[in-house]
């Protein structure tokens, strides 16, 4: 049996812990891609929890104070790692969860530590050494987990070195997210096969895996914003907890066409929350409840 990730295991936060693989129930980590207003971000985030709660997933909220990986120069970046990080934290205590934000820099992990539960390491710099070094220390010191976004241009078996870099940290609350494939051009690819190998990846020691829906559906350079078919995030997810998936990533706004980052894969945060006592079926019915 593979290890488990604790998260949001810092003494005294006031918020509920979350155990993601194993036999633990599944994980729902949702949110907008960008922090916008704090009001917006309450309002996924409740929403989100309550249907978690009421379908029997456990939440993690996530939203990003910095995009610096856009396709455009114009794209919204955020409101950077102060502000971002302050907003982050009374999100935190108001909806008593775990809350998550991909990190870009180095000098980002410690700050970032302090904050929230899991240090996310976006898809395109799951092979920086100084960045993934920096997380897993940070984690290591601050009881917060890491959550490595396999990148598209990666095999399953690849994401070995990842988490032989962050062994030599001495963090052991890791995970990895599937995201898709590139296959040709202007469209990714979802290999079930593989994402069981990620899961089988180092055997007893191989961390849980979460599956991002929404991301999945991008339709890279099709324009000069990515593109999208999130009409296919529902489907994608549901077949990836039937192979056996730990978590599940859900990008989810309440205005999702008006979203100031990835509006062309966003769901609509209603759709979002409607998914999930259909995931904890299938996830019942695959026998990995």
């Amino acid at each position: 049996m593979s290890r488990v990730c604790e998260v949001a295991s810092k003494p005294g936060s006031g918020v509920k812990p979350v155990v993601i693989g194993a036999r633990n129930p599944l994980a729902i980590i949702a949110g907008p891609c960008v922090l916008e207003s704090v009001e917006l971000c309450l309002a996924v985030g409740r929403a989100m929890r309550d249907a978690c709660d009421a379908a029997g997933a456990q939440y993690i909220f996530k939203a990003s104070f910095d995009k610096a990986n856009r396709t455009s120069i114009g794209s919204s970046r955020g409101p950077g790692i102060r502000q971002g990080l302050d907003a982050l934290a009374g999100i935190r205590e108001t909806l008593g969860v775990p809350v998550t934000t991909d990190i870009h820099e180095p000098e980002h992990a410690a700050l970032a530590a302090e904050v929230v539960d899991i240090l996310q390491i976006p898809a395109f710099l799951c092979r920086q050494t100084d960045l993934l070094l920096a997380a897993g220390e940070a984690g290591a010191s601050k009881g917060c987990a890491v959550n490595v976004k396999k990148g598209q241009f990666l095999s399953p078996r690849e994401m070995s070195g990842p988490l032989k870099k962050l062994a030599q940290t001495g963090c052991r609350d890791l995970m990895f997210t599937e995201r898709g494939t590139f296959f040709g051009y202007h469209r990714l690819v979802n290999d079930f096969i593989g994402v069981v190998d990620m899961i089988e990846l180092a055997g007893d020691d191989s961390p849980p895996v979460c599956f991002d829906a929404t991301h999945s559906t991008q339709l890279p350079g099709a324009t000069d914003t990515t593109g999208g078919r999130p009409e296919r995030a529902g489907m994608l997810a549901k077949a990836a907890v039937a192979a056996g998936v730990h978590a599940v990533f859900l990008e989810c706004h309440t205005a999702p066409r008006q979203a100031l980052s990835d509006a062309s894969t966003m769901l609509d945060v209603r759709e979002a929350a409607a998914l999930v006592p259909t995931l904890l079926a299938v996830r019942r019915a695959s026998g990995h409840a």
